[in-house]
């Protein structure tokens, strides 16, 4: 009987339950890391600054402090710290510590190495830092107009990267109504629970470097030391424990964790850094951050004919990935609906504000949000049910595969079943009718105001030529052990590839052993993120499962002396044997005490993206006086292809609609007009907790793609993608008969408060 599809527990959850993970700062502290100093970071307390001097004469003598550096000290022998990729904008470069001048707040200046944490905290303050303040900019779209300060002197503009929109435009000509508006996607942080940490070790005798990390890929971190520091992969050892968060920020590395390298050279021993959560949502990269000027236009009976818009990205001080995402944006520009004709612009821009990076969805939460609330204003606009207006104008089933305007190519879907799932699951007639009857004359007037919001989304996982390592050994006790390139921070690999490998080789998941995370014991392998790591990582599981069982086959053909073809793999048993005569079987233990240990490694290459979709509902309740926003109810159908593990997938899709719905209601990185942060602790950031949100309803919807043997899509960014939009459409949606066109999200009281009154007003 196969576990594929069954609701299998976490091998991972009781070391989690009962002694914890083991963090990097466990690590340090586990493996003693002898004679270990600590990194303290001195940062930057205005948003763009000449620096007229820094003196550290102080901090150098104070209690416990080894060394003291600037980037000076610094620049001489690496240089400038390394772009993410050749598309942004090459002359905006970032110091690893800023020299002459400093372009946001929290960027680093100086680093003390002192024997305690404590006491690098304290020398950090005693130094001296000289500011001559430069003209600042927070605001992506000035940064954009003509005669703007310029950031980057060297670069000339503060253009990082740019998209055109080529030959791809869209045609209104025939359009019966068309609306435009202009459309926020806010600045969210991250916020994993486990801040960034890093140590690094010079090795004695051999000068290999040994470098701990939490990261969501150690090799990308292992490549990068490597190139940095000037030697050979081999050289250089990276291991990423158990990872607490990274949702997409730590996919990157940061000047402060590969300069830890630097350092211990410098000084001789070993380096630990461990941020405080200040500098963690002060540097850590942030995420979204896009203006969207969207057009949409079509027919009155609903018909979606054109659609445009131009972004404006902010990109941060120093250009990343965020400058480059509205890429993604645009691939997934016209989302689940067939429209005849789009165009798609995009700047980016840099500003004096933290550097944005990838954030779950990366850009494609992005189109998502900016399409789904054009299509509901298309619909009020021409008074149609947004639901209606969807079910016109979705993909349907029969397309498949189907290319949109801007050259994407969907694999496949069922837009329509989703979405009727979702309404017939929600009860949306009743809810119709139950808030007419609020909005009636004889309606009860003390009951709030009900909101009703969709979203249809489809989303792009597993992006670009994309491969994935596996290994698989075969032990003395009949056990396997299995090494994976994918590294998880919450996902549950170490079950779900249990699960893969039990299905072909009849070895019960129990006595299957995952490790992940070492370069030295895991050669190769990529970044989890972009939702790839089933699709890729456990495509690659479960093919090397199946070159394990060709040469147990094999093994077992010669112990049995008969041939290969005649040989069989009974899985409930675990055991092979000739086929017809299962008297004569020899297990895996037997294997290996009669052939020796054996194994296999599997490379998987993709043929391609896939591409998860679904539809959201959200229903909302909003108190007329004081704005403030309930969720009542949330309804969400996905479509992630063929699900393996019920129980996993509904904790990715859970995790998702929280991080959806935060943004929608409440999270928002706000700087003030000078660049002064003015919500860098969780006390001032709105973190959602299990009090904002009802139980989720949720149905499974299975589209197998033919683009890979497990039939599997992406699920890991779905719910961030589908639900911002829906709760922001219900909260429009609950004022819309005052008059309320639409609101930017986060729909905050005070903003949803100023939308009522600005409406009762006119």
């Amino acid at each position: 009987m196969s576990i594929l599809g069954n609701r299998v527990l976490r091998k991972e959850d009781p070391k989690f339950l009962t002694s914890g993970g083991e963090y990097v700062d466990d690590v340090s502290v586990a493996l003693a890391l002898e004679g270990a100093l600590h990194a303290t970071y001195v940062r930057s307390t205005m948003p763009h600054a000449r620096i007229a001097a820094i003196d550290v004469s102080e901090a150098a003598a104070a209690p416990g402090v080894v060394a003291v550096l600037t980037g000076a000290d610094v620049a001489g022998e690496l240089g400038w710290f390394p772009h993410d990729m050749d598309a942004l904008n090459q002359e905006m470069r970032r110091p690893w510590l800023a020299t002459d001048v400093v372009r946001y707040v929290g960027e680093p200046v100086a680093v003390i190495v002192s024997t305690t944490r404590a006491g690098g905290e304290d020398a950090s303050e005693l130094v001296f830092v000289d500011y001559e303040p430069l003209p600042v900019l927070v605001d992506a779209e000035a940064a954009l107009v003509e005669g703007a300060p310029v950031l980057h002197g060297e670069a000339g503009t503060n253009v990082a990267f740019h998209i055109h929109k080529g030959r791809r435009t869209a045609d209104f000509d025939g359009c019966d109504v068309v609306v435009r508006q202009r459309i926020v996607n806010q600045r969210v942080a991250p916020c994993p629970l486990e801040v960034r940490a890093a140590a690094a070790r010079w090795e004695p005798g051999s000068g290999r470097l040994t470098h701990w990390a939490s990261t969501q890929g150690p090799h990308s971190v292992r490549d990068q030391l490597a190139r940095v520091y000037g030697l050979e992969g081999a050289e250089v050892r990276v291991i990423s424990p158990d990872v607490g968060g990274g949702f997409g920020a730590k996919g990157s590395s940061y000047p402060e964790e590969l300069l830890l390298a630097f350092l211990a050279r410098r000084v001789g021993a070993p380096v630990t850094w461990v941020e405080t959560r200040t500098e963690s949502m002060l540097n850590l990269g942030h995420g979204r951050g896009q203006v969207q000027d969207v057009e949409i236009g079509g027919t009155r009976d609903g018909r979606v004919l054109a659609y445009r818009m131009r972004v404006v990205q902010d990109a941060g001080a120093y250009p990343r990935m965020g400058a480059v995402l509205p890429f993604m944006t645009r691939m997934m520009l016209t989302g689940c609906y067939a429209i005849g004709s789009a165009e798609f612009t995009a700047d980016a821009a840099v500003t004096n504000t933290t550097p944005t990076v990838a954030y779950r969805g990366a850009g494609r939460p992005e189109a998502a949000a900016a399409v789904e609330r054009a299509v509901d204003m298309f619909a009020a606009e021409i008074g149609m049910d947004p639901a209606e207006v969807r079910r016109v104008n979705l993909v349907a089933a029969d397309r498949f595969p189907f290319e949109t305007p801007m050259g994407t190519t969907y694999d496949c879907g069922d837009y329509h079943k989703a979405l009727d799932a979702v309404l017939d699951a929600a009860g949306y007639a009743e809810l119709r009718a139950e808030q007419a009857r609020r909005r009636s004359v004889g309606g009860d007037g003390a009951q709030p105001l009900l909101g009703i919001g969709l979203s249809c989304y489809v989303e792009v996982t597993g992006g670009g030529p994309s491969q994935e390592y596996a290994a698989i050994d075969a032990r003395p006790d009949g056990s396997l052990l299995a090494r994976t390139g994918t590294s998880p921070h919450g996902q549950g690999h170490v079950t779900a590839w249990a699960m893969l490998i039990s299905e072909r080789t009849g070895v019960p998941i129990e006595r299957i052993d995952v490790v992940h995370g070492d370069t030295d014991v895991v050669p190769q392998g990529g970044v989890t993120g972009g939702s790839r790591s089933l699709q890729v990582g456990g495509v690659a599981m479960h093919e090397a499962a199946g070159e394990l069982v060709e040469e147990a086959r094999r093994r077992a053909a010669d112990l049995l002396e008969a041939a290969v073809e005649d040989v069989v793999l009974d899985a409930a048993a675990g055991a092979f044997h000739v086929a017809g005569t299962p008297a004569v079987a020899r297990s895996w233990e037997e294997l290996v005490t009669g052939s020796g240990e054996f194994g296999v490694e599997h490379v998987f290459q993709s043929q391609g993206a896939t591409f998860p979709s679904g539809a959201h509902l959200a229903v909302v309740e909003v108190d007329p006086d004081t704005g403030k926003v309930t969720l009542v109810r949330f309804v969400a159908a996905d479509d992630a292809g063929r699900i393996l593990n019920p129980l996993l997938a509904a904790g990715q899709v859970h995790g998702g609609v929280a991080q959806g719905i935060a943004q929608a209601l409440l999270e928002e990185m706000v700087y003030d007009a000078d660049g002064n942060p003015l919500t860098s602790t969780l006390a001032d950031y709105a973190f959602i907790s299990a009090c904002e949100l009802p139980s989720f309803e949720r149905i499974v919807v299975e589209t197998p793609t033919p683009l890979n043997e497990l039939g599997a899509k992406g699920i890991g960014e779905s719910g961030t993608i589908g639900a911002t939009p829906a709760v922001q459409n219900a909260v429009v949606d609950a004022l819309s008969h005052l008059g309320v066109r639409h609101v930017d999200i986060p729909c905050t009281p005070e903003r949803v408060w100023r939308a009522i009154q600005g409406a009762t007003a006119s």
